[in-house]
């Protein structure tokens, strides 16, 4: 049994979004290594039916508790900790589709940013032993109101993580708060594979906003290993102290999209320009042409996982964190989205949004 393993084995674990890509792989893999009760929350009652139906066909031991809800909703999440006691969180829901939270920037923010702070000061409040977020490399010089509303979350479950070692430091550790930060997720609901899939069924063309437009992947498997393994590394045995410091997964190199079309239609035994077309159709809003998962300012540490390094990006005050999610709360349920977006900016000060370049000429090349 792995570190990993016996970190989970014999608890109660709540994930959230836990129908979807990322969620469901955790969910699988969370009741492979014996947790005692897995509590599925998603807002998505396809995804909720589809996980669920295929963990009841599979004959698995684990108690597993569908719950159809929003992590925004502070009831659904007292009833939820009050009756089951969870010991973890792994935190996976989020709105994570560039363009579409771009043109719904209130929708970003009330599920990314507030709902997980509602969920972070739930577990707070509760007890929970440890939430782990899963954050992305968006977050990083953040371009798109998605990768801004993913820092503000990285923020405040940096500060929470360092109230709680300061607050409990006579009592005991208190409330972890683990963030692991990775980039794309190959095949995931909305990814660029499944797309090139579809295009190429349909006899192309497979389109490629940027020739130059590169991105990090890995596989679902690999990101929940990691992400397992970070929730399970700890400052003992000389390892150095995680608190307040994000996991960042080793993605190796990035690769270019227009790469990967090349080689799905080679895989696909069809032949560039002669049997399909590759066509650059020019970078969609707040989209950038490369990402990145560190901060130039972040100081990085070795773990005792080669595949894992920590992150030191600046930390804010839990109580000013507090004052200023209350505004930004007030502004989005009076839907004022241009005072949305400035307070964002107020919250991540390296945020600038970008345009999208003009639509480059069609070729195959």
């Amino acid at each position: 049994m792995s570190s990993s393993d016996a970190n989970s084995s014999g608890k109660i674990v709540l994930i959230t979004g836990a129908g979807g890509c990322i969620g469901s792989a955790l969910t699988r893999r969370l009741i492979a290594s014996g947790v005692k009760v897995a509590l599925l929350l998603d807002h998505s009652e396809q995804n909720l039916y589809d996980i669920h139906a295929e963990l009841s066909a599979g004959g698995l031991c684990s108690v597993y508790v569908p719950i159809l809800g929003d992590i925004s909703d502070k009831a659904l999440l007292d009833e939820l900790f009050e009756k089951y006691h969870p010991d973890t969180i792994f935190h996976a829901a989020a709105f994570k589709h560039v363009p579409l939270m771009e043109a719904n920037p209130i929708a970003a923010i009330r599920n990314n940013v507030l709902g997980t702070w509602t969920l972070a000061n739930a577990a707070l409040q509760h007890r929970v032993r440890q939430l782990i977020m899963i954050s992305t490399d968006k977050a990083v010089n953040p371009r798109s109101v998605m990768g801004a509303t993913k820092r503000v979350a990285e923020s405040f479950c940096q500060a929470l993580d360092l109230y709680e070692a300061r607050r409990r430091a006579p009592l005991g550790q208190g409330t972890r708060y683990v963030t692991v930060r990775f980039g794309n997720v190959l095949g995931s609901t909305g990814s660029v594979v499944p797309l090139f899939q579809r295009q190429l069924a349909a006899g192309g063309p497979l389109t490629v906003t940027d020739p130059e437009v590169s991105r990090f992947f890995m596989t679902v498997r690999e990101a929940v290993e990691l992400v397992l393994q970070a929730s399970a590394l700890s400052p003992e045995g000389g390892a150095p102290d995680t608190r307040g410091k994000i996991f960042v997964l080793d993605m190796g190199e990035p690769v270019k999209i227009v790469d990967l079309a090349h080689q799905m239609i080679r895989l696909a035994g069809l032949r560039l320009d002669r049997d399909i077309a590759i066509e650059f159709i020019g970078l969609r809003p707040a989209e950038k042409l490369y990402e990145e998962l560190f901060h130039p300012a972040e100081p990085l540490m070795p773990t005792a996982s080669p595949a894992i390094r920590l992150a030191a990006p600046r930390t804010a005050d839990y109580a000013m964190l507090a004052r200023s999610i209350d505004e930004l709360e007030e502004v989005a349920r009076s839907r004022r989205e241009e005072r949305v977006l400035q307070l964002l900016k107020r919250l991540v000060p390296e945020y600038r949004r970008n345009t999208p370049g003009p639509r480059a000429a069609a070729t195959g090349g």
